[in-house]
């Protein structure tokens, strides 16, 4: 995320917290995906570009053991708040993480619609270095015929068509395994993809 993202975040986190952090302004089709792909996973999952912490408070009620990044300080400081007893800090999306405890799973739930085109393959690379051999990525975004900019109501955000995005995660060393789309009436195309992490063979000299 670029500064100038993280600080028109910051700029609005109490409206954006007011107007869409709760579950009750989710869908009831997004929490049915977020729950069963987290009933399938046996370890930490990090909840990435968590926001005010909704989606991560969700998770914990479910019983995961789940801790929720930001790189915006004012969303992990309500999150904390509003969330007690559920892990939250400020982390870089690049860099969530040390080896040495990586992930069973990652929620990315529209935490990644800012990035350019250019920026998105080191991202998910450091995505992938988060996680576990086999660990999941579920990732929520905005989709369309092109890879091209929209003015998202905090600032420029970015469509992408499944089969793009699909390239870029088999790029980073994960497999897709589920795709989902859904159009609401009067909102934009939404898409989610369920990744595995695959596992690099060791070489043999």
């Amino acid at each position: 995320m670029t500064t100038s993202v993280r600080d028109a975040y910051a700029a609005r986190a109490s409206e954006y917290s007011t107007l869409l952090g709760s579950i009750a302004a989710t869908s009831p089709v997004d929490q049915r995906l977020i729950r069963d792909w987290s009933s399938n996973l046996h370890g930490r999952v990090i909840d990435a570009g968590c926001g005010p912490g909704h989606w991560t408070g969700f998770l914990h009620e479910l019983g995961v053991e789940v801790e929720g990044i930001d790189p915006v300080r004012p969303f992990i400081d309500q999150a904390t708040s509003r969330f007690p007893g559920v892990t939250f800090r400020v982390a870089s999306f690049n860099d969530l993480d040390a080896p040495e405890t990586q992930a069973a799973g990652i929620l990315a739930w529209y935490s990644l619609i800012h990035q350019h085109p250019a920026e998105l393959p080191e991202t998910l690379a450091g995505l992938a270095r988060s996680l576990a051999p086999h660990g999941s990525l579920l990732l929520g975004f905005f989709t369309g015929e092109t890879s091209e900019s929209f003015p998202h109501a905090v600032t420029t955000a970015y469509y992408w068509p499944i089969a793009e995005m699909t390239n870029a995660l088999v790029g980073a060393g994960f497999s897709v395994d589920e795709t989902h789309t859904c159009t609401d009436p009067g909102s934009r195309p939404h898409a989610a993809v369920v990744a595995r992490l695959v596992p690099v063979s060791p070489v043999v000299e």
